[in-house]
């Protein structure tokens, strides 16, 4: 749960909160990052629930929760896309801080900021954990600590960012359609629950004993960033009222400008604050931008393993993901952030409100969609028009509105309207294909796999107390007694090792029944990757 919270660690959402404070003034900003947290939450608990109940990331619960095998693939370059874009920003905030400590210019500063993270990420999710947890005290004091003492110190300031106008036209007051141009770029962050759901795939399996506190840590650690999430940005504009009358609307966005102003309204030495600041600067980003170098290099994976059905190691994909985010900063991606995050909020609703009306609706109310999540090629169709069609017409109509085509009104709810749509389509057209496309071969494993599922609870609770009496380590995973497999191949399948786990015929390493299939092509087991890989056999197992 530590590593899922160091993960957002993004200083953008100060800036984010500060430019939109300044172009709709205080009211309107304070709205629309309110309605937009509570959005951001609310989509977050079923894929956050559902991520780690399944251990799958984003990339995997979006083919079974209505997009099919290649039609999450588009979801992938949507995921791999906030991922630079957010990595870019986050780059440019840490260049800032260069220049201003070193007198570094900005170019050398995005390429700087940029491979800092290279050899960090090279370790993997267990030595970035670690790095979370370690840093994670340090981070939280230095981000409170100057923002309480602003406060302490002038209590004025809160009525000063109260009544802040920024550049608006209606001032500070309350304006309907500024108030939906903020939350439109706020909700551009709504994809943040697929770097959560990175971390949340690790989670130990629900069982009687822990669900409770399991389900706490899935909550805090899902959609509950979005509450530090809404405190940075709230703060952001509060910081952007208290420092812009000194430095100007220009800069007054920054966070290396915030927190220096901040840090110096309690530590006399201008040499001690920056120093301070620009540290704390450096420290998030690099926390924040692990975690966007780490989940973009497997969206790419994912993306081409499944398109051209090549895996070339996902330091590849690391490589293409800091270059991408190298190139956008240096196109001066900060200086359109509003204007980029508000189109991009579009797309990205869009997949959010498929994926959840699958989860909550077709797989929960209407029971169309299967309950599990089935994410392997074997098992799937290419294309389901549930999510996938759902997401295409809602983001084609939301960027309609978006480009005001639809008039004013929806231009400002563009982000809005796609969530809507997306909403309703998904159970429509899961209702209108019968469910059809969502399983093309019955998975043989899954039958005892929902067995075991349903007597785990029994099992584990029986397992604690003899290992509480025996003092020996009590197992989370057996499948050594499955039985009863069904469906097309399930009398080829041999029996498993003595971990109850299956070798692949191509890459002779073992699997867990959840990871791996059979293949007719190859006449034995293959796992999920492999299976991924193949590009002679012309999907034999499905017709």
């Amino acid at each position: 749960m530590n590593s899922a919270v160091g993960g957002i660690a993004f200083l953008a959402d100060f800036a984010i909160g500060g430019s939109i404070a300044i172009s709709y003034g205080f009211t309107s900003a304070f709205w629309g990052i309110i309605i937009a947290a509570l959005v951001i939450f609310l989509t977050g608990i079923p894929i956050a629930y559902y991520s780690a109940k399944y251990s799958v990331d984003m990339d995997l619960l979006t083919r079974g929760a209505g997009f099919g095998y290649l039609g999450s693939t588009i979801t992938s370059l949507v995921y791999a896309s906030f991922t630079f874009i957010y990595m870019s920003t986050e780059g440019a905030i840490m260049a800032q801080a260069f220049e201003m400590y070193f007198h570094m210019p900005l170019p050398i500063g995005y390429l700087v900021s940029s491979l800092v993270v290279i050899p960090l990420v090279l370790f993997g999710m267990t030595a970035l954990s670690k790095l979370q947890v370690w840093t994670q005290p340090v981070w939280l004091l230095l981000m409170i600590a100057p923002i309480a003492a602003i406060i302490m110190k002038d209590p004025g300031t809160v009525s000063a960012w109260t009544h802040f106008a920024g550049k608006s036209p209606s001032g500070a007051a309350f304006n309907p359609l500024f108030v939906a141009l903020s939350s439109g770029v706020v909700l551009s962050l709504i994809s943040q629950i697929g770097e959560q759901a990175d971390y949340l795939r690790f989670m130990p399996t629900l069982t009687k004993q822990n669900r409770r506190k399991w389900l706490w840590a899935v909550m805090i650690a899902g959609p509950g960033w979005v509450v530090i999430g809404a405190f940075k940005e709230l703060s952001g504009s509060f910081m952007v009222s208290f420092i812009a009358p000194s430095v100007g609307f220009d800069v007054a966005d920054q966070p290396i400008q915030m927190f220096v102003k901040a840090f110096g309204t309690f530590i006399p030495s201008a040499f001690v604050v920056l120093t301070i600041a620009t540290f704390f600067v450096v420290l998030s980003q690099i926390k924040i931008n692990v975690t966007n170098a780490y989940s973009g290099s497997l969206s790419w994976s994912n993306f081409f393993s499944r398109v051209l059905h090549f895996h070339p190691g996902r330091v590849v994909w690391l490589f293409l993901q800091v270059a991408i985010a190298i190139v956008l900063m240096e196109a001066g991606l900060f200086n359109f952030l509003n204007t980029v995050l508000g189109f991009y909020s579009n797309i990205a609703v869009a997949w959010i409100g498929a994926i959840v009306a699958d989860l909550v609706i077709n797989k929960t109310l209407l029971k169309i969609s299967p309950s599990y999540i089935e994410f392997k090629r074997a098992h799937l169709y290419n294309f389901n028009p549930v999510g996938f069609g759902s997401m295409i017409i809602a983001s084609i109509l939301s960027i309609m509105a978006y480009f005001g085509l639809f008039g004013a009104t929806l231009q400002a709810f563009s982000p809005f309207l796609s969530l809507v749509v997306a909403f309703i389509l998904a159970p429509v057209i899961a209702l209108a294909t019968k469910g059809k496309y969502y399983i093309a071969r019955q998975n043989p494993f899954q039958g005892a796999l929902t067995e075991l599922a349903a007597s785990s609870n029994e099992v584990t609770e029986e397992r604690v107390e003899e290992s509480n009496s025996t003092g020996e380590q009590s197992p989370t995973h057996d499948h050594s007694h499955l039985h009863g497999l069904v469906g097309p191949y399930a009398e080829l399948i041999p029996a498993p090792n003595n971990n109850g786990e299956y070798e692949c015929v191509t890459c002779e390493f073992d699997y867990e029944q959840e990871d791996i299939t059979y293949c007719p092509f190859h006449k034995g087991m293959i796992c999920s990757l492999c299976c991924s890989l193949e590009k002679e056999c012309g999907d034999m197992c499905k017709k």
